[in-house]
């Protein structure tokens, strides 16, 4: 035990002295923040250029009036299109909006047409297509002789208001599977994440030393085994530490963002021309039930469960990386072919993670959330909506089994590949080194 604390260490503070880790964990805060920064004012961002347009309407669809707004003017003309094409050039006008006659009032299909020099933006398409859909609905309902407030009763809002079958039951509101779908997403990136990226850095770090031939020295005093696992605990430790500091960096960032350049994150969403204005009171109360879902979640469970899966997950997948580092040399194309079967269920499991939010019961979540290659990705996800007791024991049971074998299963072959040089390792060796004797 005293010489695996030791190479934990050694790997500890070797990476997290080194100035491209220092770099990294404060550089990618600065990173995130920025892009923060700039994607609110890209979103806040309105168009200065403007449009004068003239409006031709035969049909009276807009009885005369189109809101200028948004960089476009609207001007109605009674001249003949054939004579302000002609005169375009000299009529001051940057484009001609043209409004057919209605022949049939039943048809859903109606067509105007756009003349200008150039190419016509898509703000510009939209804005004119919103504003002439309120128009002729209302020209419609004119024609038509109908009666608005009859029109207006048949939209109805419906919400799916959760009640529980037992009297005194927990009563859960609409907000409930948001924020859990929102939370059991947020977890499952994240493991979706951890595995990758230090899984990989675990990969690199062996085979940095086995080129090195570093190994050979380390060897001579302790058990490839210990090496291994010492790699991997101490390469778990600097990701841990990396991801808590970041956790503390960049919301302290972003408030510090938003106070000192005033950005509102209500005012900066993206909102279009006939988007509905927002009630403050309503988006108050809203956030106030969202805050209060949050605090009825189970965070007392849901947190350590996650260490477990992030853990379970990580000693799983990081072994498997080891294996693989330890069977190579520095060849980077030969580790892409090697880590393909590694690979393949974590991006499987981000996909089902993303199915698994929307439905947690479904058969396909159950089975994932307990396969132990898919558990530490699913498992997360779902913990929000509450799975039973019984299928979170087995997976919690099945996965730490599954993480125990593949670091028994990896040191077999790390305790030979990490000493062979001169021959590439394949899986069909990679068979023959787990039965070897010591």
């Amino acid at each position: 035990m005293n010489k695996l604390f030791l190479i934990i260490k050694r790997e500890y503070l070797t990476r997290v002295t080194r100035p491209s880790f220092i770099i990294a964990t404060l550089v990618t805060p600065l990173a995130f923040v920025a892009f923060f920064v700039v994607a609110s004012l890209i979103f806040s961002y309105e168009s200065d250029d403007s449009k004068k347009i003239a409006v031709i309407d035969d049909s009276g669809i807009l009885k005369g009036a189109l809101k200028d707004e948004k960089g476009l003017y609207f001007k109605f003309e009674q001249k003949p299109l054939a004579q302000l094409r002609k005169n375009f050039k000299n009529s001051g006008y940057d484009a001609i909006l043209v409004l057919p006659k209605i022949d049939d009032l039943f048809s859903k299909d109606y067509q105007v047409f756009y003349y200008t020099t150039g190419q016509s933006t898509l703000e510009t398409e939209d804005h004119i297509e919103d504003r002439v859909s309120d128009a002729l609905r209302d020209y419609k309902i004119d024609a038509l002789k109908l009666e608005r407030k009859q029109l207006e009763a048949l939209n109805t809002s419906v919400d799916v208001e959760p009640e529980p079958i037992e009297e005194g039951g927990k009563d859960a509101t609409k907000l409930t599977s948001a924020i859990g779908a929102g939370i059991g997403f947020i977890m499952g990136f994240i493991m979706y994440m951890a595995v990758f990226i230090y899984g990989t850095m675990v990969m690199r770090s062996v085979m940095e030393e086995k080129t090195n031939r570093i190994v050979e020295v380390m060897v001579s005093s302790v058990k490839p085994f210990q090496m291994m696992l010492g790699k991997i605990i101490g390469v778990g430790a600097v990701g841990l530490t990396q991801v808590l500091i970041w956790a503390i960096l960049i919301p302290l960032l972003i408030t510090i963002a938003q106070v000192t350049m005033g950005f509102n994150p209500e005012q900066q969403m993206p909102m279009g021309p006939g988007a509905p204005a927002i009630n403050p009171d309503d988006t108050q109360a809203l956030v106030m039930a969202a805050m209060n879902e949050v605090g009825n979640i189970r965070w007392s469970l849901i947190l350590p469960l996650f260490i477990v899966y992030f853990l379970g997950g990580y000693f799983l997948y990081s072994s498997m990386f080891a294996a693989v580092g330890s069977a190579i040399g520095d060849d980077m194309g030969e580790a892409q072919t090697l880590t393909i079967p590694i690979v393949i269920p974590v991006v499987l499991a981000i996909y089902i993670m993303i199915k698994a939010v929307e439905t947690p019961t479904s058969s396909l979540s159950v089975f994932a959330s307990i396969f132990p290659l898919f558990s530490p990705i699913v498992m997360p996800a779902i913990l929000a909506s509450n799975p039973p007791a019984w299928q979170v024991i087995t997976s919690v049971l099945v996965l730490i089994g599954t993480s125990v074998f593949f670091v028994w299963l990896s040191g077999r072959i790390y305790r030979v590949g990490i000493l062979l040089y001169g021959k590439k390792g394949t899986f069909k060796e990679f068979a023959k080194w787990i039965f070897y004797k010591e």
